[in-house]
């Protein structure tokens, strides 16, 4: 990915690596509708790091596999919250160069939503639409009013936070 910040990204022949793979084995084998790629640590570095690496990186995605056939992910076991991640895709605007000299579309709300998880909702069967074991309003409110009568549950003797001495004397 290093390299491919340094070139010339608005070029047709510029290669990223793993990405212009993942493409061409779709591109090759247009009856091959099984591979899905998912941006995780990729976009992560790539947006923060080269904005027009980023969007070549989308682009070529979207347009071998197609935009139902991107997923999001953070890799946030590396990361932490993947909250500014998700904040970046949503700011995120495909580059007008690469519009223009690669033809790619711009990353609409509508691709945007598919990406973050109605793709993975369609793969895995799940109705987005659907709402399951909803809470209701009231034992919300109840919750609360318990947890403001009593007051927060003690604290376990056994646990505590802060450091704590690794050597003990007797």
């Amino acid at each position: 990915m290093e390299e491919a910040a340094r070139t010339d990204l608005t070029r047709p022949t510029t290669r990223v690596d793993w990405v212009t793979d993942l493409c061409e084995i779709r591109e090759r084998n247009p009856k091959l509708t099984n591979i899905y790629a998912e941006l995780g640590s990729t976009f992560g570095l790539a947006v923060i790091t080269s904005p027009l690496l980023c969007g070549r990186i989308l682009g070529m995605l979207i347009q071998a596999l197609g935009a139902d056939h991107v997923l999001w992910g953070t890799d946030s076991i590396w990361w932490g919250s993947p909250r500014w991640q998700i904040e970046a895709l949503r700011r995120f605007q495909m580059p007008e160069v690469l519009m223009q000299r690669m033809g790619y579309a711009p990353l609409t709300d509508e691709v945007k939503a598919r990406i973050f998880g109605l793709n993975a909702a369609g793969l895995f069967g799940v109705d987005p639409a659907a709402v399951l074991n909803p809470v209701p309003a009231d034992f919300v409110s109840r919750m609360k009013a318990a947890y403001l009568e009593e007051g927060p549950a003690p604290e376990p003797h056994a646990v505590r936070l802060g450091a704590r001495p690794l050597v003990t004397s007797s």
